[in-house]
Order: C-alpha cells, then structure tokens, then sequence
C-alpha cells in the first residue's frame, strides 16, 4: 500500500465576529469560537484515514501540505519511521512546538486509522490491548444550573473554568450543588496569568473544597515557579494542554511538578507520543487526563483508544454542552453511558468525518482579543493593555468562598 494523497478540512465553529466588532478590532462575541482542521491520507488500495490537527489549525493546515510532500508515497504502515521522517524534516524551523505537534498528530492520527482499516481492527487492539471498555469523561459547569444539567446527563465529574482570576464563590456554589460525591475540578488558566503567589493564594482559597486538582495554575513557561505552588498549596496539580511530545512534557513528569499530566490529544504529536507520555508519567506515579477544550470530534476519538491502552487513565475532558453542529461533521457520534464514553469497536478509530457539512462552516479567523469590558479575565480596566500576567487586586473579596 502507498500513500497518494493529503487532503485537509478547515472549519470553523461557534460564534463569528460581527460587523462593529471586526471593525474596532475586538472580537467579543467570537469568544469560545474555534477552528478545527481535519486531515485525510489516501492510499491506492482505496482505504483512508482521518485525523485532526490542534494547535492553531489555520497556520497548521499549511504545515501538514508542506509536510505532505515527504509522505506520499510511503507505505502508510510504517507509522514510527514516517513520523520521525517529518519531524527530523522539520528541525531546521527550531524546536518543534504545537504547530509543528498538531501537525504530526493529525497526520499520525490518520495512519494509524488506515492501519486498523487495514488489518480490520480497531486502534486500540492495535496499541497492545485494552484495559477499560468505558472512558469516563468531565464536563464544564460554572454555576448551579450547569452542574445539575451535567449530572442529569450522568457525568459524575465537572470542572470550574476561568480565563483570568478563580473566583472562589462560583466553585463552592458548584461544590455546595453537587455534594460531597461528585469530582470538582479547578482551571485557572489565563490570559491574564496568576502570579505565583496569587495562584498559591487561590489553591489555599480553593483547599475546602476537596478538589481533584488545581489546573493551570500559572503561565506554562513558569516551570520552577510550579514548585513554589506545589510546595505550599495542598491540592493535586495538573498540566500539560499547551505543551507537545515527550520532550515538551518531561520537565513537569520528570520533576513531579504535577500529578495529574493533561497533553492535548490534537497536538501533543500523535497517539504514540501520547502513549509515550503516559508511560513517563506511569513511572512517576502521574495519572493522565488529557486535554480535549477545543478539540473537534475526530480527536475525541483517538483520545478514547488512547486512555483504553495506558494504565493510568484518569478521565478525559468533554465539551458536553458544545456548539450544535458538532456531531454532524462525522458519522457517528461517542456514546455517553453513566458518565463514561463507551470504546469504538469498529475497525480504524471508528469514526468518519463529512466533508460536506464541513465545507458550510467555512474558517474566518483563528485568533481572538478579549472585549473591552471583560472585568475578570483582566483587572477593571486593563484589557487593553493586553499583559500576559497580572497580580490580583481586590485579593479578599475574590477569595471569598
């Protein structure tokens, strides 16, 4: 079997910036609006795989093309060798980051579905066997109402996400709503990023909560400051969504930096790499929860043959209240049974995407700025100044719980 061909599937969901908002600039209403690039590898048997690229999809779809060139072909089986072939043909860009990782994964993705197709099993049986036949799965949820709606769906899991400062009183209305029982997890991710000390403020803020971990923190580049929050905040820690392969992860697995390790399955460079992650964090005693926020439905999938295989599985991240059309751009979607998503069983990754439905959401932008009166994401009256990290003002009342 050779490769023949490379075919990509922009599109963009959600929300699309209008007129006024295009015209100054600022792109409020195009906030939780993304991008996701599907790839297609075809093969002169007839057979084809399906992949997806995260990262920033409008700049990666020009960086699978250009990669293109090195794959067709080759013999889609020999996964290993092919993506080292692209990833050594790119090293003299610099050091590869999630771009170049979202490419590596949608394309690998993709082999990996001919691969199953071919010998008519599904990834997972491939990757060495399954430990699990059920995922479970978390939701988002920011007030009571969507923390009931999460549970009425049967999720047993949610997590409290902010951009900018954690405030404390919306994570114990959701703890107050769902009980003792239920996982409640904390992101704190920026812009604006915490300082560490505030972030160590926000963790003890956050301690009577029982939380499952304290995401996010601070800013990805702020490695040793990690230690300094994990020294003197009593909560589990997790990250690692903004990070790609196993040499990007390695300082917070190596060091123990976190407990909870979260690669981003469209862009940590693949479903090897992303095994290869797992098995780090293993020898560490690091449990995996992979990353999936902005990810499309094709991605979802592979994270699901994924957390089949590794030992330690935590839960994967689902966006359960997610933009409508989601499940129209594949064939099928995920099946939710109490709070868990059931493994596909069908050859590949068991999924397709359609390219017809696809090509009615046509891509507009990638990149988006903050509104003017976004009073939490930045201090009152800050935005504009757009810095990536900010010192909390008003420290007592936004630690109020």
């Amino acid at each position: 079997m050779k490769i023949t061909g490379v075919e990509t599937y922009l599109m963009q969901v959600g929300a699309r910036p209008s007129a006024a908002s295009e015209a100054k600039g600022i792109y409020a209403d195009f906030r939780g609006s993304r991008n996701w690039l599907f790839v297609r590898i075809l093969t002169d048997e007839g057979i084809y795989g399906v992949g997806e690229c995260s990262g920033w999809p409008r700049v990666i779809e020009t960086a699978v093309k250009d990669y293109a060139n090195l794959l067709i072909g080759e013999d889609p089986a020999d996964i290993d060798r092919l993506w080292s072939k692209l990833f050594i043909g790119s090293m003299g860009h610099g050091v590869l980051g999630t771009v170049g990782g979202g490419a590596l994964t949608g394309i690998e993705m993709a082999l990996w579905d001919i691969k199953g197709k071919a010998l008519g099993q599904p990834v997972w049986n491939l990757l060495g066997g399954k430990f699990r036949d059920r995922i479970p799965v978390y939701g988002h949820a920011k007030t009571p109402a969507q923390a009931k709606a999460l549970l009425g769906a049967g999720y047993r899991a949610m997590k409290v996400s902010f951009t900018g400062a954690v405030d404390v009183s919306k994570v114990a209305a959701v703890r107050e709503t769902v009980g003792p029982e239920i996982d409640v997890m904390v992101d704190a991710h920026g812009p604006s990023w915490a300082t560490p000390q505030d972030a160590i403020q926000v963790g003890r803020a956050l301690e009577p909560f029982d939380l499952l971990f304290y995401e996010d923190p601070i800013a990805p580049e702020n490695i040793d400051a990690f230690q300094r929050v994990r020294d003197n905040v009593n909560i589990p820690l997790a990250a690692g969504e903004r990070l790609s392969t196993i040499w990007g992860l390695r300082p917070l697995i190596e060091r123990e930096l976190v407990d909870v390790v979260q690669p981003d399955t469209g862009r940590a460079g693949g479903i090897t790499q992303m095994r290869k992650i797992a098995a780090m964090a293993e020898a560490h005693y690091i449990s995996m929860a992979p990353h999936s926020g902005s990810l499309g439905p094709v991605a979802e999938f592979a994270a699901l043959h994924v957390m089949a295989t590794i030992p330690n599985a935590l839960m994967l991240e689902r966006m359960e209240f997610d933009w409508p059309g989601r499940n129209t751009v594949i064939s099928a979607p995920p099946v939710l049974v109490d709070g868990c998503l059931a493994l596909p069983t069908t050859p590949g990754l068991g999924v397709d995407i359609i390219p017809e439905e696809i090509a009615r959401h046509p891509s507009v932008r990638n990149v988006s700025i903050l509104p003017e009166d976004d009073g939490w994401a930045y201090e009152t009256g800050t935005p504009n100044e757009a810095v990536y990290f900010q010192t909390r003002l008003q420290r007592r009342l936004k630690l109020k719980g």
